[in-house]
């Protein structure tokens, strides 16, 4: 059954929950205007870093009649975020994909509620002009194309977030941040992402100390330097300063030091799959740091030809994950070429981090390409220097016809 506003038959509806200005006002919104209908939310924990009593209570309150609540932090870590280190997927040089590649993972857990609740809709809190609807909703049609999607944004009256506060203060409804803290804000354990506000002039420069909440800003961090060791096995990190951890560990352990450093803050305007462009602050601390040990890493393990195509195939996968294009047989495809490009990438990698720079302080691995014995300015057995002047000249053969040519033809 298709549901319509005022159903009259009772349905369930599974709303991506997330406790923040959208998702409280939605809550009251389908009480509504889907009279009948029962209300899950589902809160996905992809290292948001709540308290998810309070949230689960808050759901309630405002009358939600079901709360699910899934630690989903591991699979993050090791299933998405992991892959995209392995690829070095990076969108538009700076923007590391920390919503874009945890939207397809919640998906996929409301999917997972609907089914089990035998629900006829799934409700997200993406706007008509973000990106997130699309990572939302193409992974609800290529795992259940026959649920029902409800787009609040995309049909009702709310045009803001300041009317959503209005929306919500006329109902007696908690408004769940300060008005000058609505910034429109995603966090996970990869990122948070900061968007509104002061934000929307691309000519303002943002105030770090007010808008930050991982990091600290760049003159703020220590006057000393601090040095962090990270190993990796077949390009994915597996120990920091000689402690193994488990993924997501790793990661909330490197956000705690790369914040205090101030590193990973990024200031980009950027191109949405819709068409027009957005700005956003991104601080992503430890997968900055992650993302520089990775790419020394690869610069010692990987043959120019490898790191070349590899490049390619980063962007392509940087470019599907940020139009939620995760759960395709193109993103399998390149995942797993990356897969067999990392199978070598194993090492030690030590890293200075100050003041906003993560600078490389020395790279080590068994499987290293490096051979200081060809590549030392002194003359070895291995390398004949003359050997250089016949690769030139074939190297140059095209280049010499063609001066031969335009000498004849007097061009």
């Amino acid at each position: 059954m298709k549901l319509t506003a005022n159903n009259t038959k009772t349905e369930s509806i599974v709303l991506a929950y997330s406790g923040g200005l959208d998702t409280t006002a939605i809550i009251p919104w389908l009480r509504e205007h889907y009279k009948m209908c029962k209300i899950i939310a589902c809160c996905v924990d992809a290292g948001q870093c709540g308290d998810y009593s309070a949230i689960e209570k808050a759901a309630i309150e405002t009358g939600a009649d079901k709360v699910y609540v899934i630690d989903a932090r591991d699979e993050f870590a090791s299933d998405f975020i992991f892959p995209m280190i392995k690829a070095n997927a990076v969108y538009e040089g700076k923007y590391l994909l920390g919503t874009s590649a945890a939207r397809p993972l919640i998906a996929k857990k409301l999917i997972d509620v609907a089914l089990l609740e035998n629900a006829s809709a799934i409700c997200h809190g993406a706007t008509g002009k973000g990106n997130d609807q699309l990572r939302f909703e193409l992974t609800i049609k290529a795992f259940a194309p026959w649920l029902t999607i409800i787009a609040p944004w995309r049909i009702w009256n709310i045009k803001s977030r300041e009317d959503a506060m209005d929306y919500l203060r006329e109902r007696g409804i908690k408004i769940p941040m300060a008005k000058n803290q609505s910034y429109s804000r995603d966090q996970n354990l990869w990122h948070l992402s900061h968007e509104g506000l002061e934000l929307e002039d691309p000519s303002i420069e943002p105030d770090y100390r007010h808008l930050l909440q991982m990091s600290v800003s760049p003159e703020d961090a220590p006057d000393c330097p601090e040095y962090v060791q990270i190993e990796f096995e077949k390009g994915a990190p597996v120990k920091l300063d000689g402690n193994i951890k488990n993924p997501a560990a790793l990661i909330g352990a490197l956000n705690v030091i790369g914040g205090r450093n101030g590193v990973g803050i990024a200031d980009m305007v950027e191109n949405r799959v819709v068409g027009l462009k957005s700005r956003g602050v991104y601080e992503t601390p430890g997968g900055s740091i992650i993302f520089a040990a990775h790419r020394e890493l690869e610069s010692l393990c990987l043959d120019r030809q490898t790191t070349a195509f590899k490049a390619i195939v980063a962007q392509r996968l940087s470019e599907l994950i940020y139009a939620g294009e995760w759960y395709t047989p193109l993103r399998d495809a390149l995942s797993a070429f990356v897969d067999v490009t990392q199978e070598n990438v194993s090492g030690v990698v030590r890293l200075k981090l100050y003041k906003g720079n993560i600078i490389p302080a020395g790279v080590s691995s068994p499987y290293s390409l490096y051979n200081k014995d060809l590549s030392s300015f002194a003359t070895g057995d291995v390398y004949d220097h003359k050997d250089a002047e016949g690769f030139i000249k074939l190297s140059a053969l095209p280049m010499t016809v063609r001066a031969y040519m335009k000498k004849e033809q007097n061009l």
